[in-house]
């Protein structure tokens, strides 16, 4: 549905893009995460024709982005950061606007009440839209990028300033959208796309330098395992024979206690298996060791890894 190859983009001189490929099939929920400056914006920019690009290729649905503008445009939806929202116009009366400025041909009347029934913004048509709260706004953002019925949704960042409530529903309404659309959503916050987004890209400087499906996306972190340790016996001597064990690069005290023991949070070497010297350990020693767990990665942690081991790559 969705083919960049090489993509590069400068800004007088300076590289936002430095190559950057992707694909995304019909059907998919990706996630297109990185920091700020890292080439997000530019990227989805250039992929829904709001921007040129240095060179490279981009395709929508087999058709050329810079050979056939127009032509793309009507298979992308989109709802930038700052929705392209007008306070003064009522909410059906600015859908009616999107409706005519995209050349719409489906049946108005019912188009439109479809969107405003899959948006949840019926009950709110015939308000003015600077009335609204933040999350309806976001609503009709959604809504306006629905209009034509195109086949790929993108959203660079729909819950930003949202509050919890909020958010929950607007993460419910892309589950939703997922059914119908491909769909790709720019955030930084890790789990609104955890919990969302079916694959994971990850940006950084220009680069993608990660892409991976989100179930999967900790395989490409892990430079070793972290384990919870609950050890009973005096916390500094504790630590310090924890960092000394061989197979173990990172030991410290959380500061929670379970009565007297103290639990540590350490990482191993990766392919290396530390629960057998912890044991020996903890028995040379008569330290009662009460708690063992490995811990799983979530995706702020995946992110964080991969960024690190991202910047001492390039800062070598």
């Amino acid at each position: 549905m969705i083919e960049i190859q090489s993509l590069i983009k400068t800004y007088g001189g300076k590289p936002a893009l430095e190559g950057v490929s992707f694909t995304v099939g019909e059907g998919e929920i990706v996630g297109f995460l990185g920091p700020n400056g890292a080439g997000k914006s530019t990227t989805l920019n250039i992929l829904t024709g709001y921007l040129s690009a240095t060179s490279g290729t981009v395709k929508v649905g087999g058709i050329d982005v810079f050979e056939f503008p127009d032509e793309a445009k009507k298979l992308i939806g989109f709802l930038p950061e700052q929705p392209p929202l007008y306070p003064e116009m009522k909410v059906r009366e600015y859908l009616n606007f999107i409706y005519e400025l995209k050349k719409c041909t489906l049946n108005r009347k019912k188009h439109l009440e479809e969107i405003m029934q899959v948006t949840k913004i019926l009950d709110v048509k015939d308000r003015l839209i600077s009335n609204l709260s933040k999350g309806y706004r976001q609503r009709v953002g959604i809504a306006q990028a629905l209009v034509g019925n195109p086949p790929i949704i993108i959203l660079d960042e729909p819950t930003v300033g949202l509050d919890p409530k909020q958010i929950i529903e607007i993460r419910n309404l892309i589950r939703n959208l997922g059914k119908n659309h491909t769909v790709i959503l720019s955030s930084h916050i890790l789990s609104e796309v955890q919990s969302v987004c079916g694959r994971v890209i990850i940006i950084n400087e220009g680069r993608i330098i990660a892409d991976e499906v989100t179930d999967n996306i900790t395989r490409v972190a892990e430079d070793g395992r972290d384990y919870s340790v609950k050890l009973c016996g005096p916390q500094r001597e504790v630590l310090s024979a924890l960092r000394a064990i061989n197979g173990i690069v990172f030991a410290e005290a959380t500061g929670d206690r379970d009565g007297d023991a103290v639990t540590y949070r350490v990482r191993s070497e990766s392919g290396v298996d530390i629960r057998k010297p912890l044991f020996y350990l903890a028995s040379k020693n008569d330290w009662p060791l009460v708690g063992l767990e490995a811990i799983g990665m979530d995706l702020e942690d995946v992110f964080v890894r991969i960024m690190d081991a991202d910047e001492r790559k390039n800062h070598r």
